[in-house]
């Protein structure tokens, strides 16, 4: 759910910054409605969510994000149906690979995607394991589902070449509530590094019985979970220090062709609005209808589907997640694939990703500082503000 908390206040903006309505490629004003619909956190409610909005509304264009669960089932249910799908928040590798039975080299039609692979994750968090001192062996925790196993395939083949040593006790099942039998594994294997994924409920779970277990590595990564300064402060002080992938802060040098505000400025009205509350990372998500609007501009008949999609290919505009470029070429097939943002496949350009560790905050308890650009190009212009500090 906590991937879901902006969404409502993107869609508010979308809809005040598209008024009464686009100018087109056919120079004519179009009225645009957007229609939400919420998949409760379930893949097979998203895929039905999506067939309900092409058979009933007979939407034109679908956006979506939030994780393969959401993104894979809508994107799944739009290419079978023929409607052009925007996407964001989805490792691009699950993204491909999970709706192709593995094959990373598979294209689509009609969805594409804009988001970060494994490939950064890995520069990004082997640079911040590398500012530490440790023994170099690693506690894995993979979840049994998409992220997961992606994430597992992932990093399986690269942590005996980083010379590193992975301790994997096998996956797990979402929303398991004791971590004894994997605790006492790293603790009995001396792992002074953790790295994983989970769902934030799952870490909460995990975090607390490690302190009170007594594993107590020197340098902790987990995705997904530590995404939000909620799941931070859902621990407590042991919070403080984590590590996680970064893929967008208010301080990141974009601006949105949508609202002409910089990432600051649509954060602060995020708080605003939302009476105080902390940004969060998936402000991101407002990628989607940045994206969809500029593709309407571009396209002469909006009545067909095949002249969106010729719009969606030849994308090239800057947005609040960064510059997005489906012209350029498409990168040469991996692995081991580039870090960075490029065209990395046929149907994903990626965005950026950098390194960040929560740490107790002035303004809120905690607060994201960037440890790691590993990951992004020095011409990017995202810098890091220190170094990382070990776990307490």
């Amino acid at each position: 759910s906590l991937f879901g908390v902006p969404d409502k206040y993107c869609v508010e903006r979308a809809t005040e910054a598209i008024g009464d309505g686009v100018v087109c490629g056919d120079g004519k004003k179009h009225p645009v409605k957007i229609i939400t619909k919420d998949s409760q956190s379930l893949p097979a409610n998203a895929g039905q969510m999506a067939a309900d909005l092409i058979n009933n509304d007979g939407v034109d264009i679908m956006v979506t994000a939030s994780t393969p669960d959401t993104v894979v089932p809508v994107a799944t249910k739009c290419e079978t149906l023929g409607v052009p799908c925007l996407s964001n928040d989805c490792p691009w590798q699950a993204y491909v690979a999970t709706r192709a039975a593995g094959d990373l080299a598979a294209t689509f039609k009609w969805t594409y995607h804009t988001f970060w692979g494994l490939e950064d994750v890995q520069a990004n968090f082997l640079d911040m394991w590398s500012q530490v001192a440790t023994n170099k062996k690693v506690a894995g925790m993979f979840s049994n589902d998409a992220d997961g196993q992606a994430w597992k395939t992932g990093w399986t083949p690269v942590f005996e070449p980083s010379g590193l040593t992975a301790v994997l006790p096998g996956d797990f099942q979402l929303q398991t509530e004791d971590f004894t039998s994997q605790l006492a594994q790293f603790k009995s294997e001396g792992c002074e590094i953790g790295v994983g994924v989970f769902i934030p409920p799952d870490f909460t779970n995990f975090w607390k019985q490690a302190s009170q277990q007594g594993w107590k590595p020197k340098i902790a990564s987990f995705g997904k979970a530590l995404l939000f300064p909620e799941s931070v402060a859902s621990v407590g002080e042991v919070g403080n220090g984590l590590t996680t992938e970064v893929w967008w802060m208010p301080t990141h040098p974009f601006k949105s062709p949508l609202t002409g505000e910089t990432c600051q400025q649509f954060a602060d009205e995020y708080s605003k609005r939302q009476n105080g509350a902390q940004w969060t990372q998936p402000l991101l998500h407002f990628i989607v209808f940045e994206w969809a609007v500029d593709v309407l501009k571009r396209t002469a008949n909006v009545d067909d589907k095949e002249t969106i999609m010729a719009a969606v290919k030849s994308t090239k505009m800057d947005t609040i997640g960064g510059h997005i470029d489906f012209s350029a070429p498409v990168e040469p097939a991996g692995p081991p694939w580039t870090p960075g943002p490029r065209h990395v496949h046929e149907n994903v350009y990626k965005t950026p990703q950098v390194g960040g560790q929560w740490r107790t905050g002035t303004k809120y308890p905690y607060e994201l500082t960037i440890v790691s650009t590993a990951a992004v190009p020095a011409e990017l212009g995202i810098k890091a503000t220190d170094k990382v500090q070990p776990l307490a």
